[in-house]
């Protein structure tokens, strides 16, 4: 009896940090997107299958910007049969690359007219290095989304209003901005155990941030707004490269305490829609909302501006 009455206290409990804590709010706008482009990276799985499954459901023309052809391709066929929207393609990306990215741009401004919606939300927590030298994490997570923002920029502009979209994380609250580490390593920190591998995707998280706080300052005086976001914890596939004994730690954690896709893409879809945020252009969003608070390193002038100077280098661009 002591026994039921310990397992319904252990219910009840949950139940309740389910619903005041865990239990994300919903994008509550009504926009139709027929007539508009947008461009989701890691669409093939997780928050970026779910957002674009939700932008297609609303009418727009959906770019799947994904590194694997096979997996990209399943959930084209899937948004499109859950749907009914055509107009769902698949365009080869892979970030680890930066040939990579300056096809994928190429290919895109030849192909598409238009673009208002770019939707950065590909993330990895893999050991490595990239195509091109630098850290997996480093180069994946921040890297490949710049070098395409910036490819991409005339066209938003010319499509203009239109918004970036960062996928960041809570995470970047443990996270800093090694430069002398990026300038000699290529990487956000030395080290490649579980425990590095997440500092560097904690850093990696605020570059996400710092990049939208600075891109939202260049951007000015354009039709172009940005905006980073906490998805919330979700249940995302992102660790799948993880060791056996991290995935073992985690996946208790994970089962009870991370939310669902479709609940993690909701602040997503709330800064590439919601009307009236414009003047919240360069903000860090959670919960669908704004977060004001945010900590100062994320807000650090000179560390926005020396991130997006560097990976210009990085990047080769003029």
């Amino acid at each position: 009896m002591l026994l039921l009455l310990l397992g319904a206290l252990l219910v009840g409990g949950y139940f309740i940090l389910y619903v005041t804590v865990l239990k994300l709010p919903r994008c509550k706008s009504t926009a139709k997107l027929h007539g508009k482009t947008a461009v989701v990276t890691g669409a093939n799985t997780g928050i970026g299958k779910t957002t674009a499954m939700d932008l297609a459901r609303r009418g727009a023309r959906v770019i799947l910007a994904c590194r694997d052809r096979r997996r990209a391709e399943a959930a084209v066929q899937e948004i499109i049969q859950e749907t009914g929207n055509q107009q769902v393609v698949f365009m080869q990306l892979d970030l680890a690359s930066l040939k990579s990215v300056r096809s994928f741009a190429e290919n895109f401004l030849n192909s598409e007219s238009r673009l208002d919606l770019l939707i950065n939300n590909a993330g990895l927590l893999n050991s490595g290095t990239t195509e091109d030298g630098f850290g997996m994490i480093f180069g994946v997570n921040h890297l490949g989304h710049f070098l395409l923002t910036v490819l991409l920029l005339d066209r938003l502009k010319a499509s203009g209003p239109s918004r970036v979209v960062n996928v960041a994380s809570k995470a970047y609250e443990m996270g800093k901005v090694d430069f002398h580490c990026l300038t000699t390593h290529k990487d956000l920190s030395v080290g490649s155990g579980d425990y590095q591998l997440f500092k560097k995707y904690c850093h990696s998280k605020l570059c996400n941030i710092l990049f939208t706080y600075e891109l939202a300052k260049r951007l000015q005086g354009s039709d172009v707004t940005c905006y980073s976001l906490h998805p919330g914890t979700i249940k995302t596939e992102i660790g799948r490269y993880s060791s056996f004994w991290w995935r073992l730690l985690i996946a208790p954690i994970s089962f009870l305490f991370f939310v669902d896709a479709e609940s993690g893409a909701q602040t997503t879809l709330h800064c590439a829609l919601e009307p009236g945020i414009e003047n919240l252009s360069g903000h860090y969003f959670t919960q669908c909302a704004p977060l004001l608070s945010i900590e100062s390193k994320a807000r650090d002038d000179a560390a926005a501006t020396k991130l997006w100077e560097l990976s210009e280098t990085f990047c080769g661009l003029p």
